[in-house]
């Protein structure tokens, strides 16, 4: 019995680490294996989302949980896609990619957190990882975006 799931477990496919390797990509999904669109913290991850940051000034959109379009003064756009979230307790982290490769990777955390810059309170903090560059900032579900005078 144990040789057959020795024999069984050697046949899975792996990553470089050893940890069992994501499904492809056209696979259907299994609902033991499908991201959580809500973290425990209370994160609707399916609902569009708002990360902006000041100084530099930037902005994440997520949409459907996968999409992401990075915002920056004198940059184009940078459109990516992550395949869903790593839900942690309090929040939520996604590896995407770019058109060219170009690695993003976005961690959103229940937290209350301020610009910096306004008095404006979002639920959430944010950081967005680009090649060498770190970006920090506040989050919220963009319909529940905070707004200066309102």
């Amino acid at each position: 019995m144990t040789l057959a799931l020795l024999a069984l477990s050697a046949c899975q496919p792996q990553d470089p680490e050893g940890k069992p390797a994501a499904p492809p990509a056209d696979a259907p999904a299994a609902s033991a294996t499908a991201t959580p669109a809500t973290a425990s913290g209370g994160m609707d991850i399916g609902q569009p989302i708002t990360a902006r940051g000041t100084e530099p000034f930037w902005a994440v959109e997520i949409t459907n949980g996968v999409k992401f379009r990075l915002t920056r003064p004198d940059q184009p756009d940078l459109l990516a896609e992550a395949p869903g979230a790593a839900i942690s307790p309090d929040g939520a982290t996604w590896v995407a990619k770019g058109p060219n490769g170009e690695q993003l990777t976005i961690s959103l955390k229940m937290a209350a957190c301020s610009d910096g810059m306004s008095d404006l309170k979002y639920p959430m903090s944010a950081q967005v990882v680009l090649r060498n560059e770190v970006l920090k900032g506040c989050a919220a579900k963009t319909a529940e975006l905070p707004r200066e005078g309102g």
